[in-house]
C-alpha cells in the first residue's frame, strides 16, 4: 500500500494530505469519480492513532457509503447503546447503532479501500510547504527522510487532523490551541466482557468540565480514557496533561464497573494523549486550490469527543465538491462548477452540518453543571419521550434545529 517515493508522479488532479478517515474517504470518492488522486501520510500504515475508537451512527452511514462497512464490522465490536452515568451514579442507556474498532485497524481498512479505488498512496511522506502561484495553491513540497519532491495538483485537500502545524503553515488556522485534550489506554480484562457490552460515558463532578469513557473493543480489550475541554486562555500542555492523568486515575473509583475493570485488568501500553478540535471551528475551510476537511476543520463533536463519522462525512463532501468542478476522466463532460463554486458548495455543505454541532455544544455547556446532568438523566429515566429524543440525537434521526432548544429542554424536564 505504501508506494515507493521514486514512483511519485510530477502532477495529479488532487493531492490529499493525511490518510486518516477524512483523507481516505476523500480519496475513495475522488478516485471513484475518475480523478487522478495521490494520497500521502507522514506515517507508514498500519499505525496507531489516539482516539476513543467509537463508531456512532453517522460513522456507520459514511462507511456504508464508502463501501467498507461490512469489512469494518467483521472486525469491530458491535454495541447497541451508550450508557451515560450521572455524577451520582444514575445510569441511562441511549439506544443506537454503534461499534468500536481501534483506529490502527479502521484507518488501514479505509486507506486500502482508497488504493483499491485507484488512489496512489505514499507514506511516510511529509508535507513541508504548499506550492503557490498568484495566490492559488497548485501543489506541495513533500519530504521523505532527506529527499524532497514537488508535486503539482489542481486541488489539495488538507486532512491533517487536530495538530495545527499544517493549518498554520497553510494560513488556514484561526485558532492554534485545541478545543479539548484527551488521554486513553487499552485495558485487557476477560472477566468484564459479558458486563461491559455498550459504550459507557461517565460524567462526574470531579471530571467536570470533562468526562470519562469505557468502550469495549472485543477480544476482552477496552478503550478507557478521559477528556477535558480546554478553557479559553488555558496554560500550555504540562498542566493539562497532569490534570488528565489525575482524572484518569480517578476514573476507576467513579463506578463499580470501572473499579472492577481497573482492579482486575492488565494495562496494554502507556497512557497516550491527543488534542481534539471541536464544532467546525478554528480553521478556514478553503482558499483557492485548497480545501480543509476532517478534524483539521474541527469535525469532532463537543461533549463526547466523537469525530470519526463527521471526519468521514466532511471528507466525502470535499471530494464531491471537487468532482463537480472537474471533468470526468471517464466521460469527459464539462465540469458543473467553477473553482469558486467548488469552494462555495463545500462551505455550504459543511455549514448544513452545524446545527448538529451546536446541539452538542449546548449539551457540553450543560454537562459542566453536575446538577443539570443529574436532572436530565433522572428525567430521562421517567420520560419515554425524552429517551426517544436523546436516541434521535445520537442516531441523527431528528432535526437538530428543532429539538432541544433551551425552551424545549425545560418543557421536557417539567413534563
Amino acid at each position: 500500500m505504501n508506494t515507493p517515493l521514486e514512483n511519485l508522479p510530477e502532477s495529479c488532479d488532487v493531492l490529499v494530505v493525511g490518510a486518516g478517515p477524512a483523507g481516505s474517504a476523500a480519496a475513495i470518492t475522488l478516485a471513484r469519480a475518475g480523478l487522478d488522486v495521490v494520497l500521502v501520510d507522514q506515517q507508514s500504515f498500519p499505525r496507531d492513532k489516539i482516539c476513543g475508537d467509537g463508531l456512532i451512527p453517522d460513522a456507520h452511514r459514511a462507511l456504508a457509503e464508502l463501501g467498507v462497512l461490512d469489512e469494518v464490522m467483521a472486525l469491530a465490536q458491535p454495541a447497541h447503546f451508550v450508557r451515560c452515568t450521572s455524577p451520582r451514579g444514575r445510569q441511562l442507556d441511549v439506544q443506537g447503532t454503534l461499534a468500536v474498532l481501534p483506529r490502527r485497524q479502521l484507518d488501514e481498512i479505509i486507506c486500502r479501500a482508497a488504493v483499491r479505488a485507484g488512489a496512489r498512496m505514499y507514506a511516510p511522506l511529509r508535507l513541508t510547504q504548499l506550492l503557490e502561484e498568484d495566490g492559488q495553491v497548485v501543489g506541495a513540497h513533500l519530504q521523505q527522510g532527506s529527499e524532497q519532491r514537488q508535486l503539482r495538483a489542481r486541488w489539495v485537500v488538507l486532512a491533517t487532523g487536530a495538530v495545527p502545524q499544517a493549518l498554520m503553515d497553510a494560513g488556514m488556522a484561526l485558532r492554534q490551541r485545541p478545543s479539548a485534550v484527551a488521554l486513553r489506554c487499552y485495558i485487557r480484562n476477560p472477566a468484564m466482557t459479558q458486563e461491559i457490552t455498550g459504550l459507557e460515558v461517565l460524567f462526574h463532578r470531579s471530571l467536570a468540565p470533562g468526562y470519562g469513557w469505557i468502550f469495549p473493543c472485543g477480544q476482552a480489550v477496552f478503550n478507557v480514557g478521559v477528556g477535558i475541554v480546554r478553557p479559553p486562555g488555558a496554560k500550555p500542555d504540562a498542566a493539562g496533561q497532569m490534570n488528565l492523568r489525575e482524572m484518569f486515575h480517578k476514573l476507576g473509583g467513579l463506578s463499580d464497573t470501572a473499579r472492577r475493570l481497573f482492579e482486575g485488568g492488565e494495562k496494554l501500553g502507556p497512557l497516550k494523549g491527543a488534542p481534539l478540535r471541536y464544532s467546525l471551528e478554528g480553521a478556514l475551510l478553503s482558499r483557492p486550490g485548497l480545501l480543509v476537511t476532517g478534524e483539521a476543520a474541527g469535525s469532532t463533536y463537543a461533549l463526547t469527543g466523537e469525530g470519526i463519522g463527521k471526519a468521514l462525512e466532511t471528507g466525502i463532501l470535499a471530494a464531491q465538491a471537487i468532482a463537480l468542478g472537474s471533468k470526468s476522466a471517464q466521460g469527459g463532460q464539462a465540469p458543473a462548477f467553477s473553482a469558486a463554486q467548488v469552494r462555495d458548495h463545500y462551505q455550504a455543505q459543511v455549514d448544513a452540518l452545524r446545527p448538529r454541532f451546536h446541539l452538542y455544544e449546548r449539551a457540553q455547556a450543560a454537562s459542566a453543571s453536575p446538577w443539570l446532568t443529574e436532572l436530565l438523566l433522572w428525567r430521562a429515566q421517567k420520560s419515554p419521550r425524552l429517551r426517544r429524543g436523546l436516541a434521535g440525537i445520537l442516531n441523527e434521526s431528528t432535526d437538530p434545529s428543532r429539538r432541544f432548544s433551551l425552551k424545549d429542554m425545560l418543557r421536557l424536564l417539567s413534563s
